[in-house]
Formats: structure tokens, C-alpha cells, sequence
């Protein structure tokens, strides 16, 4: 059995419960002159042939939890808590696992694609390079595989012989996406990877995702602000807040009816072409200073439905519901109860 039908046959359990390719646990993580954790308790899994998004307001910690799972922290940072990926602590490993998990097991596609490919060298160059230096792979089979992910992910395998300047800014994605199967990952980690893309090519992209998970059994870990993509394309939702999950559940559900105000307050703000005409809701406030400690909630400031027990005391993440399959919609809120939300948002 290869790789990717090993992925497909964990993939048609359809089980969040089986063993995940993504597993984190308690994550924290400090940087130097910060008061607090940057991520504070993170707990998030994603199942084989899953899509998960992680959402949330910009500097809510996002990229930071996507990039801990290769790894790639910013200098000075300390970490607490397990990141396991495919049973395998990536933040105890020696440097040449990393290396071998970088080029197989997991892989990311990054949001500036012109960032992130030397334009000096020829595409070709850039999808065969990784493959033919880590793992031993011939040129001829590299150059091989090369072509049949460019052409899965709906180009011409004669786009190797091209620079990225010959290419536009949708093509230069879907490369990215290619460079990133090019190992056979069971895990792929999409941050923010539709942002600078026009709305038409990124509804391609996000289709060409799903496809490919669904071929691949492909886990995917997709951080976006746009709630909208989010109900799109994912099975599973968390909310992130200044560093902590403070929501997750089934899409359906948590866009159905949200349980955590800031989430409610975020769907309440996405622009929609059947609302009334004026201003678009907008969440009072801004996002806790990471040079000062915090105390209880850290969105209670901004919360509507804020009393003192929010200012004193950190909510506990409990299950609020449980669908048939046993997926949980959780939350971290003193007054979910109180939260209302419209199925109309999802």
C-alpha cells in the first residue's frame, strides 16, 4: 500500500476519533518581552481526509499554532505541550527527523507564494530540489512526479520550464500546492493561503484543496480570517483569541449557532449581500496587549455579555453539545448560554 492510499483508507473512516495526523496539546508558547504566553493552552487535532479551519482576528496567534507544527518558531521562543504529528513529537525531535518530516510527513503551503519561490530559478528547479536532496530521488523520477502533481493541480507540466515571473499570482499558488504534495504528506497546513488571491481564483484554489484531499486522504489544517471560506470548505472549526481556542465544533454547528460571543460577534461583522444597507458591525475594542498579563477572560473587555466573574476568573472549556458522531461543539465562556446566533451566517 503507498502513501497516499494509506491515507485514503485512514480517510473512509470518516472518525475524528481515530489517530489523528495532527495533535496538539497544551501548546504554549513565549517569546521574549511578552507578559504572557503568545499561545496559551492550545488544544487542536485534525484527522486524516479532515479539513479544519483555525480562524480568528489577525495577530490571535493562527499562524503561530500553524507554524509550530513544522517547527518554525521565531528565535527566543519557548514552548510547552506536545505537537505531535503522525504520533511524533515535532517540538522533542532531533533536527534530522524535523528535516525528514518537513519533506514528507508534513508540508505547508504559505500565503505569499512570490515569497516563497526563488524567482531566479526555474519552477522545475524549485519542485524537484527538496525531493532530490532529502530523500535520494532520482532527477528523472523527481522531474516525473513534478509533472503529474502540476497537472493535478491544473497546469502543464511544461510550466518547469518557466521562472515564477512568467506566471500569474493563481498559477504561482497552485505550484505552492504542488511543491507541498511533492513528498506525499499526510498533513498539509494552508496559512492563509487564498488571502492575496481574486475572489475568482480563490474559490479555484479552494475547490482544487478539496479536491485533492479527497483524493489524497490528505489532512488539512486551514488558517484563514475569512469565515466565509471557513463554512466553505472545512469539517471542523476552532476560534482562536488572543492565543486560546475559545470555540470548536462541527461547521455546520458553530456557524448554525455559535456559543462564544467573540465568535458570534465575528459572524456578525462578515459582510453579506442580503443585509440591510449602512455600516458593517465591527467589534468594539482591540485585542489584549501582549506586554500585560491577563486576568479572566481575555475578550471580556470587548464582550457584550461581560459580568465580573469574566474580569476575575478564566472560563473553563467544556462541551456545550455532542453531534450523532460524536464530534463535540466545545467552548470557553462563563455565559454561553446567553450567545445567539443565525443559521444564516453558515
Amino acid at each position: 500500500m503507498n502513501t497516499q492510499e494509506k491515507h485514503a483508507s485512514c480517510a473512509s473512516t470518516g472518525s475524528v476519533t481515530a489517530s489523528p495526523v495532527l495533535d496538539i496539546r497544551g501548546l504554549r508558547l513565549r517569546l521574549p518581552r511578552t507578559a504572557r504566553p503568545v499561545l496559551d493552552g492550545v488544544d487542536l487535532t485534525v484527522a486524516a481526509g479532515e479539513t479544519v479551519a483555525l480562524v480568528g482576528e489577525s495577530g490571535s496567534g493562527k499562524t503561530l499554532t500553524s507554524r509550530s507544527v513544522l517547527r518554525l518558531l521565531p528565535p527566543g521562543a519557548g514552548t510547552e505541550g506536545a505537537v505531535r504529528v503522525a504520533g511524533e513529537d515535532v517540538l522533542t525531535m532531533s533536527a534530522a527527523r524535523l528535516r525528514a518530516l518537513r519533506t514528507g510527513t508534513a508540508a505547508m503551503i504559505f500565503q505569499d507564494p512570490r515569497a516563497a519561490i526563488n524567482p531566479l530559478r526555474r519552477i522545475g528547479d524549485f519542485l524537484t530540489e527538496s525531493l532530490r536532496l532529502n530523500t535520494g530521488t532520482s532527477a528523472e523520477e523527481a522531474e516525473r512526479r513534478a509533472g503529474e502533481l502540476l497537472v493535478a493541480v491544473g497546469l502543464a507540466p511544461a510550466v518547469m520550464r518557466q521562472y515564477p515571473g512568467q506566471l500569474s499570482g493563481g498559477m504561482l499558488q497552485r505550484v505552492m500546492i504542488a511543491a507541498a504534495l511533492m513528498g506525499d504528506p499526510a498533513l498539509l497546513l494552508a496559512d492563509e493561503a487564498t488571502t492575496a488571491l481574486d475572489v475568482t481564483t480563490q474559490a479555484e484554489v479552494v475547490a482544487l484543496l478539496g479536491d485533492l484531499r479527497d483524493r489524497f486522504g490528505t489532512g488539512l489544517l486551514f488558517v484563514t480570517h475569512d469565515l466565509g471560506l471557513a463554512a466553505t470548505i472545512s469539517d471542523r472549526v476552532y476560534v482562536m483569541y488572543a492565543g486560546r481556542i475559545v470555540e470548536a465544533g462541527p461547521a455546520d454547528a458553530l456557524f448554525a449557532r455559535p456559543r462564544h460571543p467573540y465568535t458570534a460577534a465575528l459572524l456578525a461583522a462578515t459582510p453579506r449581500l442580503d443585509a440591510p444597507q449602512g455600516r458593517l458591525n465591527a467589534i468594539d475594542g482591540q485585542p489584549p496587549d501582549l506586554k500585560a498579563e491577563l486576568t479572566g477572560c481575555p475578550f471580556a473587555p470587548r464582550c457584550v455579555h461581560a459580568t465580573g466573574i469574566c474580569t476575575e476568573q478564566a472560563p473553563e472549556d467544556r462541551a456545550v453539545t455532542a453531534a450523532p458522531d460524536g464530534r463535540e461543539h466545545r467552548v470557553a465562556c462563563h455565559h454561553s448560554d446567553r450567545v445567539t446566533g443565525s443559521a444564516d451566517h453558515g
